[in-house]
């Protein structure tokens, strides 16, 4: 071999190398979308968990379901105030959920907190909280 073509030759093997090294960067995951809520029975919340996710793609590795209660204020609230400033009343984590789109049964009765408003949220892997359900009323538990 010349010496000009193991010089041609190490250069694209160079060329060929070149580029990021390591592991691949996963995809961003895109937050959940909103789920759907309403009550069934006394303290008894039914939750249709969301199919999609917020850029409109098949939802995958949803890992909980967060409920929020916001106390009564001086308004309804939009289900991103209650996500904001409410606190966290009821969790369900997986193994315990269903698939995308299917319904999940939380029982509220042991919550002993004031009147306000609920609403959920799907959270996927890595704690990315997904878009509220429209809020439903919760009433003291002594009424």
């Amino acid at each position: 071999m010349t010496p000009r073509s193991i010089i041609c030759t190490l250069l694209v093997l160079s060329l060929a190398a070149c580029g990021r090294k390591g592991d691949p960067i996963p995809r961003t995951r895109a937050a959940p979308g909103p789920c759907v809520i309403r009550w069934t029975a006394h303290r008894m919340l039914e939750v249709r968990l969301p199919r999609l996710d917020a850029r409109g793609g098949d939802l995958v590795g949803v890992e909980k379901v967060r409920v929020f209660l916001l106390p009564l204020g001086p308004g309804r609230p939009t289900g991103q105030d209650v996500l904001a400033r409410g606190e966290v009343v009821l969790e369900r984590s997986r193994p315990d959920l269903p698939g995308p789109g299917e319904v999940v049964m939380l029982d509220m009765r042991q919550i002993g907190k004031p009147s306000g408003w609920v609403a959920a949220a799907a959270v996927r892997v890595g704690n990315v909280v997904g878009a509220p359900s429209e809020p439903v009323a919760w009433l003291d538990p002594a009424i």
